[in-house]
Formats: C-alpha cells, sequence, structure tokens
C-alpha cells in the first residue's frame, strides 16, 4: 500500500470531486469528520444544495489508543467486499458502497445521515415498529445465501478464505469472549461490583459454557457474519433498517450476529430502568423492545426455513428434521452469545452510552448488576431452549 496517506478533510473534498459525479464541477463543497473515535476517519462531504456522501478510511491503527496499537488496513477491504455481499441478498438493510479504493484504505458510502443511529433513538425512549421483521431479513438472507445450504462446498471454502480477518476476529475473541470472564487489565467496571464479577469468574459452569461458544467462534465457519452487529452500527427510520461497519466480517457461526443484536436489545430494555423516570413510558418500551426481539427470532427462523426449503442445493441439508434442528442449535449460539453482549458491555473494554449515560450512580449500578445477572442466566439456560417462545419465557422470568 505504498499509496497510502491518512486523509484530511481537504484530501476527502479533492477525492471525491475527482472520483464522482455526484456534485457538479463548479458546486462549493465542505467537508467534516465525525469517526466514533475508535478505529476510522469518517468524512461527510456535502454541497450547497444538500447533496452528500460518506468517505470512511481505515487507519493503520486504533485510533482510539494510537500507533502502539497497529491494525491491518486490510479490515477495509473485508468491510466494503462484505457489504457489498450482504447487499446481494438483502439491499434494503445494507448500507451502499459507492466506489472502493484497496490502495488508500477508504470507500465512498451513501449517506445516511438522514436517518438515526438505532442506540441513540433507543436512548431517547423511541420505537420502530418494523425493526424487528427488518433485521429477522437481514440475518435470514446473509446466513442462508453464504452458508452450505446454498453454496457450494468449493465456493464456500473459497469465500471462508477471501474473509480470513484474524486481527479483528481477535479483538472479539479477546473482548468478547475471554477478558470479561477471566479477569484482564482491560476490564473496566467499577469497584462496586467487584463481588459480582468475582462470583462470576469463579463460576465454572458459566466457564465452560463461554468455553464453547469462544470454541464455535474459533472454528465453525457457517456463513459470513457481519460479526460487529450492536446498536451502533444500524440506522434507522419508521421505514428503513440499514446496517454499517462490517469490518468486523469473517466466516463464523450464524447464532453471533444474532445473538449480539439480541444482547443489545436486551442492554437496552435494562438501561431503561435508569433512563426512564415515566413508569408507563418505561413499561410500553421495554415492552417494544421484547416485540422485536421476537419478532426478529421468530421471522428469522421462519424466513429461513422458506429459504432452505425452496433454495437448498445440498441434497443432504434439504431434510426438514436436519433444518429444524440446526436452527435449533443456532438459536441456542444466539442466545449464549447474548449474554456474553450483555456481560461484556458491563465489565469489559467497550461499554455502550445506554448504560454508561445514565447520571445517578445508584441506578447505573442497579443495571449493571442486573445485566451481570441476566448475562449468566441466558448463557447458563441457553441449551434448554429451542424456540423463540421458550426464549420469551426465559426472559419473562428472569425480567420480572
Amino acid at each position: 500500500m505504498s499509496q497510502y496517506v491518512a486523509f484530511t478533510e481537504q484530501d476527502a473534498i479533492r477525492y471525491v470531486q475527482k472520483n464522482t459525479t455526484l456534485f457538479n464541477i463548479d458546486d462549493s463543497l465542505t467537508c467534516y469528520e465525525f469517526g466514533d473515535g475508535n478505529l476510522n476517519m469518517v468524512f461527510r462531504v456535502s454541497n450547497q444544495a444538500g447533496q452528500s456522501i460518506i468517505l470512511k478510511q481505515a487507519l493503520p491503527y486504533a485510533r482510539c489508543v494510537g500507533e502502539s496499537w497497529p491494525l491491518t488496513l486490510d479490515r477495509a477491504r473485508i468491510e466494503a467486499e462484505a457489504l457489498l455481499a450482504h447487499s446481494k441478498v438483502s439491499p434494503g438493510h445494507t448500507a451502499k458502497v459507492i466506489a472502493y479504493n484497496p490502495e488508500l484504505a477508504l470507500m465512498l458510502l451513501e449517506d445516511l445521515g438522514h436517518m438515526q443511529i438505532l442506540r441513540t433513538a433507543q436512548n431517547q425512549g423511541q420505537h420502530f415498529p418494523l425493526l424487528g421483521q427488518h433485521m429477522a431479513h437481514y440475518f435470514a438472507n446473509t446466513a442462508f445465501y453464504h452458508s452450505d445450504f446454498y453454496l457450494t462446498a468449493q465456493r464456500k471454502k473459497a469465500l471462508v478464505a477471501q474473509f480470513i480477518n484474524p486481527e479483528l476476529c481477535q479483538i472479539t475473541e479477546d473482548l468478547f469472549l475471554t477478558d470479561p470472564f477471566v479477569g484482564h487489565e482491560r476490564n473496566n467496571y467499577p469497584a462496586e461490583l467487584e463481588p459480582e464479577v468475582s462470583k462470576l469468574q469463579s463460576n465454572t459452569s458459566l466457564r465452560l459454557a463461554v468455553a464453547k461458544l469462544k470454541s464455535k467462534f474459533l472454528s465453525c465457519p457457517q456463513t459470513l457474519l457481519h460479526g460487529d452487529v450492536h446498536s451502533g452500527s444500524i440506522f434507522v427510520d419508521q421505514s428503513q433498517t440499514k446496517l454499517i461497519d462490517p469490518e468486523f466480517a469473517f466466516f463464523g457461526p450464524i447464532g453471533f450476529d444474532l445473538g449480539s443484536f439480541i444482547g443489545n436489545l436486551l442492554i437496552n430494555y435494562c438501561a431503561q430502568t435508569g433512563r426512564m423516570s415515566d413508569e408507563t413510558a418505561r413499561q410500553t418500551m421495554q415492552q417494544h423492545l421484547l416485540e422485536t426481539l421476537n419478532i426478529t427470532t421468530s421471522g428469522f427462523v421462519q424466513q429461513f426455513t422458506e429459504l432452505a426449503a425452496q433454495h437448498c442445493q445440498d441434497i443432504s441439508f434439504a431434510d426438514a428434521t436436519y433444518q429444524q434442528a440446526f436452527l435449533q442449535q443456532v438459536l441456542q449460539d444466539a442466545i449464549g452469545y447474548s449474554g456474553c453482549e450483555l456481560i461484556r458491555r458491563t465489565i469489559g473494554l467497550a461499554h455502550t452510552s445506554d448504560i454508561d449515560t445514565i447520571s445517578d450512580e445508584k441506578a447505573r449500578l442497579a443495571v449493571q448488576q442486573r445485566t451481570l445477572v441476566l448475562g449468566q442466566a441466558l448463557i447458563l439456560n441457553a441449551q434448554q431452549v429451542t424456540t423463540s417462545a421458550q426464549l420469551a419465557e426465559l426472559l419473562h422470568q428472569h425480567l420480572n
């Protein structure tokens, strides 16, 4: 990547002027950078008429840490190719790539600024009735069309190699599936949680279950995952849902993406206890979150089943009994990973604003204690759940 240079705002303007036809030659363009501060530079370039485009460029290190934490620029390729692959099978729910430059590790993307980031909107108590339906479609289609149900063995193995992503996968392996359960200096939680954390980390049944989830993450290339489906990677409005930022994409267990999303819904559910003072509004919001979760899981199972019935290419996997057993295991994996998400977002390195911006320290601590209890319950009981209805019942037991 000898041509690589990290862009400034003026570089972004010049690049967009030269490499797109969105703007007229005499347009006066403005640009500002609004990256999330973790890994990348993200620029919005716009003209006086309000037309705009996003330029996203990977940095060769973790921006939130600095050059002492180097990162591969190949993650920009992974992200672009994952967006392109997912957009072929779920175009309505995937951010559109306009262009990709591998030498500069950058993409030009459609601007979704007219929509909201899901986490921000949910923190404000907003409802999105179509979210569950949209996410079910995204999960079912991206999972099925990149799986052994649909791809030939040769094609799938080639894609697995194309999306090898060891550096970013290691971040997940460490921060999501290791550090919170064994103790690490990267973990981050208030001293008041130490008794709960110590008990969690000494729970041998929990650590066994998490080890199995980690093993599956490491060694089960079922489909092309987004790899980082949290509420900050989803744009929404009342009619649309679009996913962004799949730089953690790789071939892994289908339940991981689904579980990450479930976990984020439950984080917001728990956080609302400390965010909303109006009890009626809070209960309404929490019920909406549970309904979204149920629509997502049941819709995913239904749509994947329909896709397998119509388009399965492998005679060994065309059997309906096998498909049912397979999807039960996917759901169980998802429940386990959702519990890991709850725990790691509470005591691990990377938290969420759902909880961290609760102003009342006592209320915030109570929410953190609740997410730890719920996360453990999901991990330890995942293998007893075989349907979305049973998941709903498990949640009812631990949320009431």
